[in-house]
């Protein structure tokens, strides 16, 4: 039975410890992160740009600002405009600013959604130099640009570990991961900080001190869900959970047709 132990929480990351499931599993929930719609500027309407930076570089720093969807909107996709854009699928943001200042992402403004980076900086203006634009954000997934983006997911085999041998400190010493540790004057690895390096297998070969064996899992796994903000790293997972099991649903029907 599969089961799901979450070992540390921050506020935008998570590691958890999920047994019993196969590579195949693993990787799909791993991919399906980009399946997650998130709010992100998808076009730029520029008014004045007196700034050391092109339209299209300002765009695309715009487009990297991570944003906040409200709950009542929706994917375009999905929307009774059928794509035209309108208040239930599109954010319009305004940004407008002169110079000498650095203009930050607290300076665009909008209804119905936050900037979830304040601080984060996007252009410098000197003297006398202005920007002006409109912005029109809207819900997208990573699968169709990097800047829909919610998050990062990845994971680990969890390490199977075979210890013989007494402790020795200058074995602990070689482990980048600071994993290894004394109990009862025997050495023990802590399987959650291990990343099966094996520097200290090779050590132990080299003095002929005893025996360290590792070797990855091949059904438990550490994941580790890093948040850009726009959710929270259990939301991000669970969302690419469920949105594995839509495509399956999905291509089951497809497959009962032929």
């Amino acid at each position: 039975m599969t089961t799901i132990q979450k070992i540390s929480k921050k506020e935008k990351k998570a590691v958890f410890l999920i047994k019993d499931i196969s590579y195949s599993l693993a990787n799909s929930i791993r991919r399906s992160v980009q399946e997650v719609p998130v709010l992100a500027v998808d076009t730029v309407e520029f008014y004045k740009n007196d700034s050391a930076l092109s339209d299209e570089i300002l765009a695309h720093r715009l487009g990297l600002v991570p944003l906040k969807a409200d709950k009542s909107l929706n994917e375009s996709e999905t929307c009774t405009c059928k794509g035209k854009g309108c208040m239930k699928c599109q954010i319009v943001i305004k940004l407008k600013a002169t110079g000498p200042c650095t203009v930050y992402a607290k300076d665009m403004k909008m209804k119905g959604t936050e900037v979830i980076y304040k601080e984060m900086p996007i252009v410098f203006l000197e003297k006398g130099q202005q920007l002006e634009l409109t912005a029109q954000a809207v819900l997208g997934k990573g699968i169709q640009h990097a800047k829909f983006s919610p998050g990062l997911v990845f994971y680990n085999s969890y390490p199977i570990i075979d210890i013989k041998g007494e402790f020795d400190k200058e074995i602990s010493e070689t482990c980048p991961r600071k994993a290894i540790t004394e109990e009862k004057g025997k050495i023990k690895i802590d399987p959650l900080k291990c990343d099966m390096c094996e520097v200290c297998v090779e050590k132990t070969h080299e003095e002929k001190k005893g025996q360290i064996k590792i070797s990855p899992s091949e059904t438990d796994f550490v994941f580790t869900v890093e948040s850009w903000g726009q959710l929270t790293p259990e939301s991000l997972f669970s969302k690419s959970v469920k949105s594995l099991n839509d495509n399956l649903n999905v291509f089951s029907k497809e497959l009962k047709k032929l």
